[in-house]
């Protein structure tokens, strides 16, 4: 079993969903792109600053709900 689906798993990801370390650069990319925004493009996104400095400050294996099984 690899580190990844061992980690996946307690994390809650079932092991039916393989998650790559590729998703997982995205998810960080994604993440901390999140603080790189104004206030007039959060605001098109519905967060406020606070909202996308707490999501961008997630843990790596705080994964997405609609990663999990």
């Amino acid at each position: 079993m690899t580190l990844i689906a061992t980690l996946g798993r307690q994390a809650g990801l079932s092991s039916a969903k393989t998650i790559s370390l590729r998703d997982m650069a995205a998810l960080r990319r994604q993440r901390k792109a999140l603080t790189r925004l104004d206030d007039i493009a959060l605001h098109d996104l519905g967060l406020t600053r606070t909202q996308a400095e707490l999501e961008a400050k997630r843990s790596l294996w705080d994964v997405p709900a609609n990663w999990r099984g």
